[in-house]
């Protein structure tokens, strides 16, 4: 017996990720349905060979769906996901609507698993920033052995993290340019093509942006609160893949050799670390993975049990709609679905 699936916001990029990953990993759904907005009733989206045709979020009646994946924003998500999870459904939610309330848990499978306990208070369970699901995915071994007491981060972050007017803003500014062509920036404060943007997020009082914020709350609520990070946010002209480059003090002793195997060894990385012209892993080489890859493992020489590492991983894979799926195989595997468990 299979699962009736609802994908909310399946025109988004990550909405439709997350049908092509559903149909990749033979997740066991008798039915998906693709739900957006009014406006994009009609549109017809992909899953595996099948077409599939958007129906309306708020007409639809999610009685007997057992599983939504909610990537329609943080205000429809604050709306419509508790009146989902009363219905019974579950709602794995790809927003920061949720992320940081107590009484939802905040996961990465291969980070956190055992949180997922919490999740029937309101049949909501959340996706972290996507941003810090690669980073943590790195971390958690690298903690579990040497324990973290600061981390220090700057990511690199491609401009499908926010959304396809970004991504449409890219290619038009690029094109533009070789042209000759006015560039004015419309999605982005400043021009993005052949350029670097230090700013992700809103601003806030004390000089960092939101998205530098999340990085920080959401690694502490899913890897340790004793953690500390500082986080700087930079968007860069890349389509799709965040890179990040991560410095990391230990309490305890960790040498970049015994790092590396640890790294090999733990769950959802790829370790590409060759000294040499190339033996590094970039954006481009992540496009379509499901692994968080990590490159350029040293000591750092600075402090007493320091290390520094590179972190890449396609965002809208690991970093958004990959982590939602494996968080419904993470159920799938406890046996947590209702009908499932009542059949």
């Amino acid at each position: 017996m299979g699962l009736r699936v609802a994908v909310v916001g399946a025109t988004g990029n990550v909405g439709r990720e997350m049908l092509t990953i559903l149909e990749e990993r033979l997740f066991p759904a008798d039915e998906i349905i693709a739900l957006a907005s009014r406006r994009s009733v009609g549109v017809e989206v992909s899953y595996g060979d099948r077409t599939l045709k958007i129906k309306d979020m708020e007409t639809f009646d999610f009685t007997g769906v057992d599983l939504v994946l909610m990537s329609a924003g943080g205000a429809v998500s604050k709306e419509w996901s508790p009146k989902i999870g009363a219905t019974g459904a579950v709602v794995i939610d790809n927003s920061s609507a949720w992320r940081m309330d107590p009484r939802v848990p905040l996961i990465v499978p291969e980070v956190n698993p055992e949180a997922i306990a919490g999740y029937d208070k309101l049949n909501i369970i959340a996706n972290p920033n996507c941003s810090t699901a690669q980073l943590v995915v790195a971390l958690k071994p690298l903690h579990d052995r040497a324990g973290i007491k600061r981390v220090v981060v700057s990511t690199y972050q491609s401009v499908s993290g926010a959304g396809k007017d970004a991504m449409d803003e890219l290619w038009m500014q690029t094109k533009k340019l070789y042209v000759n062509d006015e560039i004015k920036p419309e999605h982005f404060p400043k021009q993005i093509a052949f350029n670097v943007i230090p700013h992700g997020g809103d601003f806030m009082e004390d000089g960092f942006t939101t998205e530098e914020w999340k990085i920080e709350v959401e690694t502490k609520k899913i890897l340790d609160p004793k953690i500390k990070l500082t986080a700087t946010c930079v968007r860069v002209p890349v389509f799709v893949g965040h890179s990040e480059s991560v410095n990391i003090e230990f309490e305890r002793e960790i040498e970049a050799d015994e790092a590396r195997e640890l790294l090999r060894e733990s769950p959802g990385l790829m370790v590409i670390d060759s000294h040499e012209d190339g033996g590094y892993a970039t954006p481009i080489d992540c496009v379509g993975e499901f692994a968080t890859f990590v490159s350029r493992i040293r000591n750092d020489k600075t402090v007493e049990h320091g290390l520094s590492l590179w972190v890449v991983s396609d965002n809208l894979r690991k970093g958004a709609a990959l982590n939602a799926v494996q968080i419904a195989e993470l159920m799938l595997n406890k046996g947590l679905f209702k009908r499932l468990r009542a059949a």
